[in-house]
């Protein structure tokens, strides 16, 4: 079966008790044994319910793993792999990560004894000098967020084996349609299924993938355990938005390198970030490893902060907002918005200025959007 008709069949089938071609929600807590110690698969909502079962196969079919455990946001899913290690441990993480990961790993996890230590993961001579012994996890995110940086995951995959330690991925951004990185292999991959993969701004959730079996029985373990898992109805929903995947992220990935082409022409723009450019730093890499280059763009304008408010504040077409990866195109300020918590010597230092802007480039036409930004940009 073609990686298309993954996305839309791989575990979709008619409804054995009516036919129905879309799966019913299977909102319930609980569930009726037929005799002391026999059930039929299912106990407890949860430890599984068949909504979320049926996501989890399939999102794990188009990933290309053989198990995927879904938790109720992209958040709890990084919290769950971080319980796969012991106080004492020691991660090594891209330095442009979420902020929201950087606040949980900063400001929660030392807490708890574990160690942090940020590189530049598209140099991997800084990754493998940032390795110790008591290193038990590379966190890589790629693309990443929101600079746009790209890491070389065979690079990175050679370094973890080399020193026994677990390789996870965050590829959030690029999606299992243009990146798969357990075949370039990590041991783990994670996603966001509240950004592209559900594609409407509609529900909030996160995954793992693996095809490792010690690994995905510690993850359902944590899963059941800690009960952060996603309800049946916003299963359903992901399961939705899921089944058109391929086609909004090739619509997605061409009107951002539209969007990109014309920034980067623009008198009024001193730089642009997006892989899909030949001039963007990560290029090479970037198609050697992925088939397409998604929908994310960061920029920065001549006149920083103040050029940066002026635009985000007269677009119309764009909503300014939190999140990524919708039908609609969405402009944030992560200084003040996404990253608000990072201290600003920690994004300075890494070239993230206090100006950039990023955009997620939704599936109007682009001729809209672009003429949308120059619009802004006159006012700017």
């Amino acid at each position: 079966m073609k990686f298309d008709t993954k996305v839309v069949r791989a575990s979709s089938k008619p409804d054995k008790t009516t036919g129905s071609v879309v799966p019913p929600i299977y909102q319930t807590a609980t569930y009726v044994l037929e005799e002391v110690g026999k059930d039929k698969g299912f106990d407890y909502t949860r430890a599984a319910n068949p909504s979320r079962q049926l996501l989890e196969e399939h999102l794990a079919t188009i990933e290309g793993a053989k198990y995927g455990v879904c938790f109720s946001s992209g958040m709890s899913a990084v919290d769950s792999v971080l319980k796969l290690l012991k106080a004492g441990d020691h991660v090594v993480c891209s330095d442009d990560v979420y902020g929201g990961v950087s606040r949980h790993f900063n400001q929660v996890l030392v807490h708890y004894n574990l160690e942090f230590t940020y590189v530049n993961s598209s140099n991997p001579d800084e990754v493998k000098g940032a390795i110790k012994s008591n290193t038990k996890l590379l966190w890589i995110e790629t693309p990443t967020n929101p600079l746009l940086k790209i890491t070389d995951l065979n690079e990175m995959n050679k370094i973890a084996k080399d020193n026994n330690i677990l390789f996870g991925v965050d590829a959030t951004f690029s999606t299992p349609v243009f990146l798969r990185p357990l075949e370039f292999g990590a041991d783990l991959v994670m996603h966001s299924t509240t950004k592209y993969l559900s594609g409407h701004n509609q529900i909030i959730g996160g995954s793992i993938h693996t095809s490792n079996k010690e690994i995905f029985d510690k993850m359902k373990f944590i899963q059941k355990t800690i009960g952060a898992v996603p309800s049946p109805f916003d299963c359903f929903l992901t399961m939705l938005g899921l089944r058109t995947l391929h086609l909004r992220m090739q619509r997605h990935n061409e009107n951002a390198l539209a969007v990109a082409e014309f920034l980067e022409s623009h008198s009024k723009v001193s730089r642009v970030a997006f892989p899909g450019l030949e001039s963007d730093p990560g290029h090479k890499i970037a198609k050697e490893q992925m088939s397409g280059f998604s929908g994310m763009i960061s920029f920065e304008l001549n006149g920083g902060i103040p050029a940066g408010k002026h635009l985000m504040n007269n677009v119309e077409l764009c909503f300014l907002a939190e999140s990524l990866g919708a039908v609609e195109t969405m402009i944030t300020h992560p200084a003040t918005m996404t990253h608000a918590e990072v201290p600003r010597e920690e994004r300075l230092a890494r070239g993230f200025e206090d100006g950039l802007v990023r955009l997620s480039v939704g599936i109007e036409d682009p001729d809209d959007l672009i003429a949308d930004l120059e619009k802004a940009f006159e006012k700017v």
